[in-house]
This record gives C-alpha cells, structure tokens and sequence, in this order.
C-alpha cells in the first residue's frame, strides 16, 4: 500500500510537488482548506503532512490557537500521532512555528520559497 501524504495548501506559496511525491511512491491529497484536511483527516490516515503556517495575529484564532494548523494537529495527535508533520513558513513568521512544537513535534519547518530538493531532502 503506498504512503500518503496530505499537502494542505492554504498560501499562494504553497508549492506543487506532485511530480515528487509521485517519484517517491507517495499518494498525495492535496487539500486546499483546513476544514477539507479536517475531513479527510476522517477518512484517511497520512503518513506525512506538508502543510502552510499562517500565524494568527490576534484575529480569528482569538489568542487560544497559534495559528491555522492547532486544530487540525490537535486531531492529528488524537488520529496518527506518528504523522511527520512538514512545515511551511515564511521567513517573518518562522520563529511563531516553535510554538506549535509544544501540540506535536514537527519533523521538519521549511522557509519559503522552497526548492524540490529541500522538500526531497526531508521526505526521504
């Protein structure tokens, strides 16, 4: 059975590394919200997790949550917590990611813009 991978893609950054994955034998979803990644969270178990950070400067996510990633990482930890999880940033909100290590350990924080060999480099 292949390994999948679940490439959230909620930033215009968001790069398409389908070709990639593809050559790594990984079967991607590629969801374009947090509420469709919620869904599918449902219904399938991802290996790895390659997801954009926005942080959330005192809006919507009202103080309690980082950023657009708590939820859906809270109901990773519950589903599958051994997902290595991938995290996208730019480069003035890098140091806001810290603090989602404490709901779940990152395997690995990438700046944008990022290249397909840095992407390969953490995914084998």
């Amino acid at each position: 059975m292949k390994r999948s991978i679940f490439s959230i893609a909620e930033s215009p950054a968001h790069p398409d590394f389908a070709g990639l994955y593809a050559r790594l034998g990984l079967q991607e979803f590629r969801l374009t919200s947090m509420r469709k990644a919620l869904q599918e969270l449902k219904q399938t178990t991802p290996d790895i997790v390659v997801a954009d950070f926005i942080y959330g400067y005192g809006n919507n996510y009202a103080g309690v949550n980082i950023s657009n990633l708590d939820v859906f990482l809270y109901s990773l930890q519950r589903h599958a917590p051994d997902t290595r999880i991938i995290v996208l940033v730019e480069k003035s909100e890098r140091h806001y990611v810290d603090k989602l290590a404490e709901i779940l350990p990152l395997h690995a924080v990438l700046i944008y813009p990022i290249s397909e060999a840095a992407m390969q480099s953490v995914l084998e």
